[in-house]
Order: structure tokens, then C-alpha cells, then sequence
């Protein structure tokens, strides 16, 4: 059953990933934000587990992670109480440490391969979601440890009262790992600053670095089997 699994595991994890993104497309915000949300993330961590699978030590790693994530969520959920800020900041490092994990995992699963096939361009895309997820997990640590790190991220609101946060940052996450920057959030404090240039340079590096070498090997293997 695990190899089984483990074959398609690039698949899964993309397709949990693209569930995250978008969502908040599909279920209420108050619904998603609420369950919905922590439970993908908890299936994340489980294929994440799967996909780390061969690295011993990182998969009791991850064990431990997902055992206290449900552990913090199942609380709150069973009490209907809301999350208490020490309890968002433990979850916020545990999907950083998490993420960072399964990236570095999955470029050394990509750097390791002789050939590009079809598993290899989802683990290049599961790799480069992942750092999107890694920035907004570092920018909403940020705007939880010291509020009004950022400016607009109060424009979108839900019915009007609600600040819609995390998906604002979400978005903003992406559009910097993209290098696009259209201004309608901006980082105020030095640490959040600090925090976009590093999202910027991450991103720049993964298409620079891993995406280069994945498409060189792609050349490569195609001149190969051109001259054979």
C-alpha cells in the first residue's frame, strides 16, 4: 500500500497544495478558515510524510508534527473555542518547519534524478508551491508577533466587519515569490521587509538554480537520445 502510495506522491501533494490555494473558491470563508483549513493542512503533512517516506529520521520528524497539530486542533474544534495566540504561533512553526522540510526534500529528490519525466515536473511545482506556503507562514508569523507589519491587508473584507488576513497574505505571498509587486501591500516594519526580500530571492533562486538544472537535464537527455 505505501508503495503504491509512494509512486503517486507527487500527484497528492499537488493536488493538496492546489486545494489549499484555492479553497476558499469552493467553501464559506468563516466554514474554510475554520475547519476546513487546518484539516487540509493536516492531509499536507500526512503526504508530506509520505513523500519524505525513504528519510528515516525526518519521517518520525513529521510524525511528531502531525501528532501535535492534531492534538491543537482537535481541542479547539471539540471545545468550539478559538485558537489562543501561543497555540497559532506553535502551529505556525510547526507549518514552517514542515514546509521547509518537504522543500528541501523535494529539490534533492529533483537534483538526484539522470532523467526528466513526468513526476519530475510535479515535484519542480510541488517544490515551488511550498515556498509560497513558506513566505506566508513567515509574513502571518510576523503580523501575529507584532501587528500592522503590513499595509493593506484590511482593503478586502467579509460582511464588512472581518478582516480578511491570511488570504491577503496568502496572495501576497505569491505575487512577491513571483516578483510581480503591485503595491497594494506593502511591508511596513524592518522584519517584514526583510521578509520580502528573502521571498523574492527564494523565488528567484528556484527558477534560476533548480529549474535551470531540471531543463538542462531535459536537453541533455533529449541530445542523448537524439545521437543514439
Amino acid at each position: 500500500m505505501h508503495f503504491k502510495l509512494y509512486k503517486y506522491r507527487f500527484e497528492l501533494f499537488l493536488g493538496s497544495l492546489l486545494f489549499i490555494l484555492f479553497g476558499s473558491l469552493i467553501f464559506p470563508f468563516g466554514t474554510y478558515e475554520e475547519i476546513v483549513i487546518p484539516i487540509l493542512y493536516i492531509i499536507n503533512i500526512f503526504i508530506g510524510i509520505l513523500l519524505i517516506s525513504k528519510e528515516k529520521k525526518l519521517t518520525y520528524i513529521f510524525w511528531g508534527l502531525l501528532i501535535t497539530s492534531i492534538v491543537i486542533f482537535g481541542d479547539s474544534f471539540l471545545h468550539k473555542r478559538i485558537f489562543e495566540k501561543s497555540e497559532i504561533i506553535i502551529r505556525l512553526i510547526i507549518y514552517l518547519i514542515f514546509y521547509g522540510a518537504v522543500t528541501i526534500s523535494t529539490i534533492k529528490q529533483i537534483w538526484a534524478t539522470k532523467t526528466v519525466d513526468r513526476k519530475v515536473i510535479l515535484g519542480l511545482m510541488c517544490g515551488y508551491i511550498s515556498l509560497g506556503l513558506i513566505a506566508f507562514f513567515i509574513f502571518i508569523t510576523i503580523e501575529t508577533i507584532s501587528p500592522n507589519s503590513f499595509t493593506g491587508l484590511d482593503t478586502i473584507l467579509i460582511e464588512n466587519t472581518s478582516p480578511k488576513k491570511q488570504e491577503s497574505l496568502l496572495y501576497y505571498s505569491f505575487i512577491t515569490l513571483f516578483t510581480i509587486g503591485y503595491g497594494d501591500i506593502s511591508p511596513l516594519t524592518v522584519i517584514a521587509q526583510k521578509a520580502t526580500i528573502l521571498t523574492g530571492l527564494m523565488g528567484q533562486f528556484y527558477i534560476v538554480i533548480v529549474t535551470a538544472v531540471v531543463v538542462g537535464k531535459y536537453i541533455s537527455q533529449l541530445n542523448s537520445k537524439k545521437y543514439k
